[in-house]
């Protein structure tokens, strides 16, 4: 039975704040603007906010490239508004999730910075340097965001580690100096009111001390090493050590951003006994749509992997963990446009989408825009795009001659920019978002797709959101309740059952614009069921009991029933 959480019976809000609100008409999104929003969060009724990075940085990489943990970044505004953020999030009984951003610093903070100025540095092993060999880089690995992960240095001759952008060096965990710099800056945020963190490439900390290279899979110069920096050798380490040296001081919230972690691993890094994190944002069920040779290239998702993935995370963290639940967040597609129809079937789809992620165990994530069912945007060329990792993708593409078509059509449906375009809160000029020029375009369908026009309409996806919520609240049994996963084979439907106490939940979903008839096994001996939420409006009121033997589904319907 879990163990009952403020954390398990939330539901988080995540916030990228360039793209969220300006206040201020200089075209980027800022916390007077957040604050200004904060009643709206309230009455969509989430309990949590997670905020994406606000601290100092030059913005190579919208934030996640930090020059100074403890301050606040120019664009976004003063401490004194993050204090003001903090206070009216408190006053209205949410809680403010920050991002811890440890695995690497940008190339302007003051760490790195002396770092470089001398191999004699206190500093220099602070980062990770090392001497080229053969005349080349220390190894072969690529950075995630294209070329060479190392980068060289002349004032002294070296090279550093950076997994992502060259203005992002990768921290040396290995100095214990280091991590103890972290766990004061992290206590300084906790003591200043910060209610979590959400840890960014959190399994990426502990590299393999070895650093050797990567095995060719093809004629590149550089290789993806992933093996020899996800999961290194002594993570575990370095996060009990986070936990018994911080986390245990406080009762807060962290989930951790986890690549290459399947539900197995998962189990021990959320072990409700060992303490290391509450939650993890895993990457198996994102990467389904991934062909051989990563992101970049398109493949086609099935609803067997969807609901096997799924299935094994909800039964394997059961009793010893607890799940993130999220289709999309500022680094993936609009759920809508990738497991959904953001066409003729936006609405329905949409809320088909949030009906599996508020009835599944775990704590739900709504990334912003998601409840009024924001979509990819088409920019009319590459120069409307902003992201570094979708920039140098197209560089490399044109260098190594690839078709202009495919890779205009593969950065539409699944480069980054696709969740940062602004929030759209009404159909005036740039969606409301600002008045002056936004950092980046504002998705034309602003007009049909807004929260005012949302609020408006009573059937909207907005609405529908905010049933979810309180139908969270009401029920228990939709945070605690186990899983059991029914029509296992079925190629349209995703089915399953939810069992708290006395209670039992069945919920019933069509993934297509197929319609599809749902036949409940016989192993179920419930036949009759009170309908308690419905994705197609005109079923919305019926409450008498319905026998469930067989239904008729439409194009993307979900029912859930509350069993007798």
């Amino acid at each position: 039975m879990p163990k009952k959480k403020w954390w398990k019976e939330s539901v988080v809000y995540q916030i990228y704040p360039r793209s969220f609100k300006d206040s201020n008409g200089d075209g980027t999104g800022d916390l007077k603007g957040i604050i200004s929003k904060l009643d709206y969060l309230l009455y969509l009724g989430v309990n949590v906010l997670w905020l994406c990075p606000v601290y100092h940085s030059p913005n190579v990489d919208n934030g996640y490239d930090i020059s100074d943990y403890r301050g606040i970044m120019d664009e976004m505004g003063t401490m004194a508004d993050w204090e003001e953020l903090r206070d009216g999030l408190h006053s209205r009984g949410m809680k403010l999730v920050m991002d811890l951003v440890v695995n690497h610093t940008s190339d302007q903070h003051r760490w790195f910075q002396e770092s470089r100025s001398s191999k004699d540095s206190p500093y220099r092993s602070y980062y990770i340097w090392r001497p080229g060999k053969d005349g080349k880089e220390p190894n072969n690995w690529s950075s995630e965001f294209g070329g060479s992960a190392w980068e060289y240095d002349a004032l002294t001759g070296e090279y550093y580690l950076h997994v992502f952008s060259k203005n992002q060096p990768d921290l040396n965990w290995e100095n214990k100096t280091v991590r103890y710099e972290i766990y004061d800056m992290m206590r300084w945020w906790l003591d200043k009111g910060v209610d979590g963190f959400r840890m960014d490439v959190i399994n990426m900390i502990a590299k393999h001390p070895d650093l050797p290279d990567a095995p060719s899979v093809d004629s590149s110069p550089y290789q993806w090493g992933g093996q020899f920096f996800i999961n290194g050798p002594r993570l575990r380490y370095y996060l009990r050590e986070m936990y018994v040296k911080v986390l245990s001081k406080y009762d807060i919230m962290t989930v951790g951003e986890t690549r290459w972690v399947d539900a197995d691993m998962a189990r021990i890094f959320v072990d409700e006994y060992r303490h290391e994190l509450n939650m993890l944002f895993h990457f198996e069920l994102l990467e389904l749509d991934y062909g051989p040779s990563g992101k970049w290239e398109k493949k086609a998702w099935e609803l067997s992997d969807f609901k096997r993935i799924l299935s094994d995370w909800q039964k394997k963290l059961a009793d010893s963990g607890w799940n993130s639940l999220f289709l999309s967040n500022h680094d993936h597609p609009r759920m809508v446009s990738r497991f959904g129809n953001d066409s003729t079937y936006r609405v329905e789809s949409a809320k088909m989408l949030a009906t599996l992620l508020h009835t599944l165990q775990g704590t739900p994530y709504i990334y912003q825009g998601e409840e009024i069912g924001m979509t990819n945007v088409r920019f009319p060329c590459i120069e409307h795009y902003r992201d570094i990792e979708t920039l140098n993708m197209y560089e490399e593409g044109l260098k190594n001659s690839k078709d202009l078509k495919e890779l205009t059509e593969v950065i539409c449906e699944k480069g980054r920019d696709n969740a940062r375009t602004p929030m759209q809160w009404n159909d005036s000029s740039q969606a409301g978002f600002t008045e002056g020029t936004p950092w980046i375009s504002v998705n034309p369908n602003y007009q049909e797709i807004n929260v005012e026009q949302a609020q408006q309409d009573q059937n909207s996806i907005l609405h529908y959101y905010r049933k979810l919520i309180d139908l969270r609240r009401r029920y228990p049994l939709l945070v605690y309740g186990d899983y059991r996963l029914i029509l296992h084979k079925h190629t349209q439907i995703y089915s399953y059952l939810r069992h708290w106490e006395e209670e039992t939940l069945l919920v019933i979903l069509n993934f297509f614009e197929e319609s599809a008839v749902f036949t409940l096994p016989e192993r179920v001996t419930f036949k009759t069921g009170r309908l308690l939420i419905a994705n197609y409006s005109d079923i919305n009121e019926k409450i008498v009991a319905e026998d469930l033997n067989e239904l008729s589904l439409r194009p993307y319907e979900a029912r859930v029933y509350l069993l007798d």
